[in-house]
């Protein structure tokens, strides 16, 4: 049997998230995790710039590239911006999406213990998350909540995909005799200390596809923990990178269908290249299913 890789902690037996996701990979035979945050100032012509045009181009989405996607990213800002109507939209996409399919609710959240448990019950209950993103600036103990439970998971921000990620995640910090820790960025420290956060296969690192050799540094930190890898498509990642240094390589992510990877594309999918006829005379499902498609295939399970 193969052991965990040292600081990192086994994953429960079960039909936990990594469990899920190993089998969506396989079916699919892709790591495409696909971004559903519809921005009302990019909707196709017929599609009205409000809720209802927004949830109405989100199921085109779904409908058209889920075939070709192993999970479903949505981002909640882009719900939570239209109030309660908009979070009712999230709830009935949310119901469309198959059980088999994870679903990844990008939420950036934590906060001291008794609110970071509220938001466990309102992300993974109300809303229906099997993952979600979480920030580690607070701490362990701020996410705590959202990491204890064997059938969900959690991304944690490490090295984000974003122009000025590097202002506080490269920021150097002190050796850590206890936890054997030298000098490193803050990024790395996240890596090493998320390793055995949890009760063991319930937490995974962002890492984006922008910053190649910081990807590469955390997979050499964290070998057995699953990444959620942005930064492809419209931010300009490099999808080669992406699937050299995106899968695990030790338990408990790693010896599953994918490693535990998921690269997320979303404008790229859903947003036609400027100039594109089909965003006038086209029908936009067919474009997207076929850029799901496209990305699908660039993205693939490795060996």
């Amino acid at each position: 049997m193969t052991q965990p890789a040292p600081g990192t902690r086994a994953a429960p037996a079960g039909n936990t998230f990594l469990d899920r996701l190993a089998a969506r990979s396989a079916a699919t035979g892709t790591v495409l995790c696909l971004g559903l945050d519809p921005d009302p100032a990019t909707l196709p012509p017929g599609f009205e710039p409000g809720v209802s045009g927004v949830e109405a181009f989100a199921r085109l989405i779904l409908d058209a590239a889920l075939p070709f996607a192993a999970a479903i990213k949505p981002n909640l800002a882009f719900y939570e911006a239209f109030g309660s109507a908009g979070l009712a939209a999230l709830e009935r996409l949310r119901r469309r999406v198959p059980s088999d399919v994870p679903v990844v609710l990008d939420a950036k959240r934590a906060d001291i213990g008794s609110t970071a448990a509220r938001q466990a019950v309102a992300l993974f209950d109300a809303l229906g998350a099997d993952a979600v993103t979480v920030s580690p600036y607070l701490g362990e103990d701020a996410i705590a909540p959202l990491l204890e439970r064997t059938d969900r998971f959690a991304y944690v921000l490490c090295r984000t995909s974003n122009p000025g990620a590097g202002e506080l995640q490269s920021l150097v910090v002190e050796p850590d005799a206890a936890d054997g820790a030298p000098a490193e960025p803050l990024w790395a420290r996240t890596a090493r200390r998320a390793r055995n956060w949890g009760p063991g296969g319930t937490v995974g690192l962002v890492v984006g596809a922008t910053a190649p050799d910081e990807l590469e540094g955390a997979r050499r930190i964290a070998p057995g923990l699953a990444f959620l890898v942005p930064g492809l498509g419209a931010q300009g990642g490099d999808a080669a990178v992406a699937l050299q240094h995106g899968p695990a390589t030790a338990p408990p992510a790693g010896g599953r269908r994918g490693g535990g990877l998921l690269v997320s594309v979303s404008r790229a999918i859903a947003v036609p290249p400027a100039g594109d006829a089909s965003r006038r005379d086209g029908d936009p499902g067919e474009r997207i299913a076929a850029a799901a498609r496209d990305w699908a295939a660039r993205l693939p399970v490795l060996p």
